[in-house]
């Protein structure tokens, strides 16, 4: 008997017609639990009369654990200037509109000090770009981010039409800004799904976009 002993392992094998994987077999895993491979179409599908209850089982498993995992930090992400948390309380840090970031109030009051102090022109405190003197220079510069596709900027054009009463123009930013991943624009989402602002009551579209920003 060898010194050093190797443990079978099961996953390197179709789950239904047990052949190993090499070089030319190539097993791919179930996409559903994660818990075993197939080397065909044809074995998944003979195996899954067998299979699918225990599927079923680590699927909601997974499903639990990926939804009430918590997360290192929330989703507002950091301050990109001083690089500590951003607080929920939204009073406690600004959206640029010309960068769209997120300053938090301390790092926007430090930039207005040395402004002042050394008599500078306002800036913006990340990317040093002028501050717009009027709404439409604001609007304009929200504009030019939202074309870019900048999530947080299609997020806050989305709930900007919302409040104007343009419901299915804020569902179409907002679904831009879910598509590229900004948890804030899932749960507005959510919400007009719910109440059936600009589109048509789902209470699973409600719930899905729910748990896509947990």
């Amino acid at each position: 008997m060898s010194g050093v002993e190797e443990s079978f392992d099961i996953t390197m094998c179709c789950a239904s017609c047990g052949i190993g994987q090499v070089d030319d077999i190539k097993l791919k895993k179930c996409t559903a639990c994660y818990l075993v491979k197939y080397c065909s179409i044809k074995c998944q599908k003979q195996q899954r009369p067998k299979h699918k209850r225990a599927c079923k089982k680590r699927a909601a498993e997974l499903h639990d654990e990926i939804l009430f995992k918590q997360p290192q930090s929330n989703h507002l992400g950091d301050c990109p200037i001083c690089f500590l948390p951003l607080q929920y309380d939204r009073n406690r840090s600004i959206m640029t509109a010309c960068c769209s970031k997120w300053i938090c109030r301390g790092c926007g009051h430090a930039n207005q000090m040395r402004e002042a102090e050394e008599k500078m022109a306002k800036k913006c405190p990340f990317c040093r770009s002028p501050v717009p003197t009027s709404k439409e220079g604001v609007d304009k510069d929200a504009m030019k981010r939202v074309e870019v596709n900048d999530p947080a900027a299609l997020r806050h054009m989305g709930i900007a039409r919302y409040n104007e009463g343009n419901y299915k123009s804020s569902f179409a930013y907002l679904l831009k800004g879910a598509e590229l991943g900004d948890v804030g624009a899932h749960y507005q989402i959510s919400l007009l799904y719910r109440d059936g602002e600009g589109v048509e009551k789902d209470v699973k579209k409600k719930v899905y976009h729910l748990e896509e920003a947990a």
